[in-house]
């Protein structure tokens, strides 16, 4: 069970059929694509001694290369390492010697720093912009992948490490399977005449969501910018048509202000599916309302990629349900290959409506954290996957999250959820970000404190910003502190590092 399967099928199936772009430039047929994965592969085991379950790590942008890599390592019998090109190189190098590596595939930027962080008896290290890497293309192909077992690695994902350090999660070809067929099932079809397009990036979700449009052979596209700019997805989509992508609330955000900028409406985008943070209720109405029924929500975690709740494009725009909000506030129901379930701290379900921590078992869940027995028995109890994060069902299956089980504020005895106080300033017209954090109090237990991020041009205070919440959630719940930034402190994957917030209130209090 070797994901390189796919792509050897569809280099026969639609062997003529454009398969690689960058930016509007065709840079390979599927027949192209495939072959030159088998040539990648012929190098990787002859000259750099790849063997069957070694680990190829890939630090570099998102780029049509990125893709070949990929599954050349698969067809190899490998398992590959993406990681983030946001992260700093020793970063990347604690990844990649962490991982056991035996090869790293970095960019020009990024390979010198890289080298001297991993230093002397590291993994091997090749650019992808060197002449040493374009002669691998030239190298005798493998005619066939290696046989793979379905609970063998494939993806050797590393979390984003906001405390302490990452975990590499062990993502099998039976969880991409499982991927896989969930996606087709229950967020959205998929055709030949589709374009992928990476507009985030290849070493997270936007990577993992290749397999699909792989085996339906459709087209994969690298922006120009090799990222995200809202003007150039929409000139994309105007130029190629069925544009299908993954993309944070922030883009998703991002996207619509450009779009009511120049009166765009969604035309040529099929299908945005959007995670990896929380979307607030205001941003998605407004998304429909100037795009159309374009969006899709999931909710995964790198331990259950992808896979743990759905909220399809009729659900996002359904504004007829009686509880279409409540819906549209959910992140929906569960994939068809999972089971999800909300438990206490002893691993009790509760009741519909109560808040504790999401569990989730199925065919989709990680085998476990690399070289960490220790994390694993940890995380997965019972057979069930723990996420930490808090959440409710309703009645109906759907799924709402509160937030990360760190992040709920104990005031006076009594649970806050940051997200719910988040949802409603954000509503205020002058609030363009927010983040809701405890800070610790000798009477009350924790305070909440909300870090506000104003839109560009708009006043407001603490007095405003008071009110607001009053009318709209219980006074216990409203901030006792605004902080006014300028920008919210990020991970390389967009995450808000609340622990950074909460460091900050620490340092403010203590100067």
């Amino acid at each position: 069970m070797n994901p390189a399967l796919w792509l050897q099928r569809s280099g026969h199936l639609f062997a003529n059929s454009p398969a690689l772009f960058s930016g509007t430039r065709q840079t390979a047929t599927y027949q192209e694509f495939a072959e030159r994965a088998a040539a990648l592969a012929g190098a990787f085991r002859n000259q750099f001694g790849i063997e069957e379950g070694d680990r190829i790590a890939i630090f570099m942008p998102n780029s049509s290369a990125y893709l070949e890599l990929l599954y050349g390592a698969w067809h190899a019998g490998a398992a590959v390492v993406p990681i983030n090109v946001k992260l700093h190189p020793r970063e990347a190098a604690w990844i990649a010697t962490n991982a056991g590596a035996k090869l790293v595939v970095a960019c020009e930027k990024t390979a010198a720093a890289l080298r001297e962080a991993i230093g002397e008896g590291g993994c091997r290290i090749i650019e992808i912009e060197s002449e040493a890497f374009r002669q691998l293309y030239q190298a005798p192909p493998m005619p066939q992948p290696v046989h793979r077992r379905p609970d063998d690695l494939a993806w050797l994902f590393y979390t984003s490490g906001t405390t302490g350090r990452p975990k590499g999660v062990m993502i099998t070809n039976a969880n991409i399977m499982a991927m896989v067929q969930g996606y087709l099932a229950d967020v959205d079809e998929v055709h030949a005449s589709d374009t992928k397009v990476y507009a985030a990036p290849m070493s997270h979700g936007a990577g993992l969501y290749n397999f699909m449009f792989v085996i339906k052979g459709a087209r994969h596209v690298v922006p120009g910018s090799a990222g995200f700019e809202a003007s150039e997805l929409i000139e994309l989509a105007g130029t190629t048509g069925n544009v299908c992508l993954f993309a944070a609330p922030t883009m998703v955000r991002r996207l619509v202000s450009e779009a009511k900028a120049v009166g765009y409406d969604g035309s040529g985008i099929r299908t945005i599916v959007y995670g990896g943070g929380p979307m607030y209720v205001a941003d998605i109405v407004e998304a429909v309302d100037v795009m159309g029924s374009r969006f899709a929500q999931i909710y995964g975690q790198g331990e259950s990629p992808m896979t743990i709740t759905c909220l399809p494009k009729a659900f996002v725009a359904d504004r007829v349900h009686a509880r279409w909000k409540n819906r549209l506030a959910s992140v929906g129901f569960p994939f068809s290959s999972t089971e999800v379930r909300i438990v206490d701290a002893k691993n009790r379900e509760l009741a519909s409506g109560e808040v504790g921590e999401v569990a989730v078992r199925g065919s989709s869940v990680m085998s476990g954290y690399w070289m960490n027995p220790e994390a694993s028995a940890e995380t997965i109890v019972d057979g069930w996957l723990r996420t930490g994060d808090m959440g409710a069902m309703d009645n109906d299956g759907f799924l709402t999250l509160h937030d990360r089980s760190k992040d709920t504020i104990i005031s006076g005895g009594t649970n806050i959820y940051p997200r719910e106080v988040e949802e409603v300033l954000l509503a205020h017209p002058s609030v363009a970000q927010v983040s809701v954090v405890g800070e610790p109090d000798a009477e009350w237990g924790e305070n909440v404190v909300a870090f506000v991020v104003l839109e560009s041009g708009a006043t407001s205070d603490d007095a405003m910003l008071d009110a607001h919440c009053i009318d709209n959630i219980a006074r216990f719940k409203r901030p006792k502190k605004y902080v006014y930034v300028d920008d919210l402190p990020k991970n390389a994957y967009g995450k808000v590092l609340k622990t950074d917030l909460r460091d900050s209130l620490r340092e403010r209090d203590s100067s």
